[in-house]
């Protein structure tokens, strides 16, 4: 029986792997369970699972969940509060697997903690390896860590991939990858309509059930830009060789095109249990709970290249990729303050994109080889990320 770790637990993926656990009481332990402040759902996950540690990773809302406990059955599971008890749990000698489920750059640290301790990271925060690059691909390779994608599209690329394939090695034989992407829900919306889009109108995604910021970057692309970034890491390619294709139906999760001339696609009913059991299960598979795809039922199937000038975000992400260095690092910095700007209703949809050019422009892609320049960089693109909002609402 495996030890598992989720951090985010409280999320939709960490929800999604909690259910996924509970079919196979068998496989995994759960020894710890971390939240940022969403202490009631923490207190039910705790009471199904019965973990040894949980986290309230916001010391605010710590206190408070003690006191929810006390006296309760769970009085005697151990409470820790703030960032560093983050990387605490990733790293305890009894966990064997971390699933790394914390949204944006909150999550870097104890993803990271997790490689360098050897575990196998399920890998949902994308912004983790957006944000550290060869950083963190390098802590998993010197570490002996396994690297497993959770991201629909990786872990299908993943399944597309040879036998015997390892993450961060470049399957020769693959050509180029085909990541697909549903367009979100304003890929059809004129773009003079974008300008008016509601943070409400942006979360509806269409496919997937998410929580409010990845709904936002779904509907800008920069989700499909942030993954772009990650299959560049995750599987060793150039950008050029991996190919963004708009499939609305989101059936096929992704494809790998080989030099022989065949195209291998993953497919199934959208549910992030699939790939999560995938992840869970390797190199073996187990029961997801997911509805089987019913093949008869797809009347069609839709691809389209996408619309740079609709989506100007996957255009930004190109150009920090191929740029390199901290570019990367600060595309996800400007976004994470512009989808918060917005969400919170102080710019336009259409502000998100030009907020993270002009944060852009204002560096140059400076080599990042060590994570305090990382760190840096990540703290002044959010600095000038919020001076650009500043401007903007002038």
């Amino acid at each position: 029986m495996k030890g598992l770790c989720i951090l985010g637990a409280t999320g939709s993926i960490g929800v999604s792997t909690l259910d996924v656990v509970a079919r196979h009481p068998d496989q995994y332990k759960v020894v710890a369970l971390t939240a940022n402040g969403n202490i009631d759902a923490l207190y039910e996950q705790c009471l199904a699972h019965r973990p040894e540690y949980a986290v309230v990773a916001n010391p605010d809302n710590a206190q408070a969940f003690e006191d929810k406990i006390a006296g309760s059955p769970l009085a005697d599971i151990k409470v820790l509060a703030g960032a560093d008890a983050l990387t605490q749990v990733a790293t305890l000698d009894n966990v064997d697997a971390v699933m790394a489920a914390i949204v944006g750059a909150a999550g870097l640290l104890p993803t990271l903690a997790a490689a360098k301790a050897g575990k196998t990271v399920l890998l949902a925060n994308k912004e983790a390896l957006v944000m550290s690059g060869q950083i963190f691909m390098q802590a998993v390779a010197e570490n002996g860590a396994t690297l497993l994608p959770i991201d629909s599209e990786h872990n299908a690329i993943f399944q597309c991939m040879p036998a015997g394939y390892t993450t961060g090695h470049t399957a020769k034989q693959a050509r180029r990858i085909l990541l697909t992407a549903s367009g979100g829900p304003f890929r059809q919306t004129p773009i003079a309509d974008l300008d008016t889009v509601t943070p409400e109108q942006a979360v509806a995604h269409p496919k997937w059930d998410m929580g409010r910021k990845i709904s936002v970057d779904s509907a800008t692309m920069m989700n499909k830009g942030l993954e772009l970034i990650e299959a560049c890491l995750l599987f060793n390619m150039d950008p050029d060789a991996i190919q963004v294709v708009i499939h609305p139906q989101s059936i096929i999760h992704s494809m790998v095109d080989y030099v022989d001339g065949s195209v291998l696609a993953q497919m199934g009913n959208p549910d992030m249990r699939t790939p999560i059991a995938h992840a869970m299960a390797w190199p073996e598979r187990f029961d997801s709970g997911v509805v089987p795809l019913n093949i008869f039922e797809v009347k069609h199937m839709d691809f389209e290249q996408p619309d740079l000038q609709r989506f100007p975000c996957l255009r930004l992400a190109y150009e920090a990729i191929k740029a390199g260095g901290i570019m990367p690092t600060v595309l996800n910095a400007a976004n994470e303050i512009a989808v918060e700007a917005f969400l919170n209703e102080q710019v336009r949809f259409t502000d998100i994109a030009r907020i993270i050019e002009r944060s852009m422009a204002q560096f140059t892609a400076d080599c990042a080889d060590t994570l305090e320049h990382v760190l840096a960089a990540d703290q002044q693109a959010r600095d000038v990320a919020n001076k650009v909002i500043a401007e903007l609402k002038q």
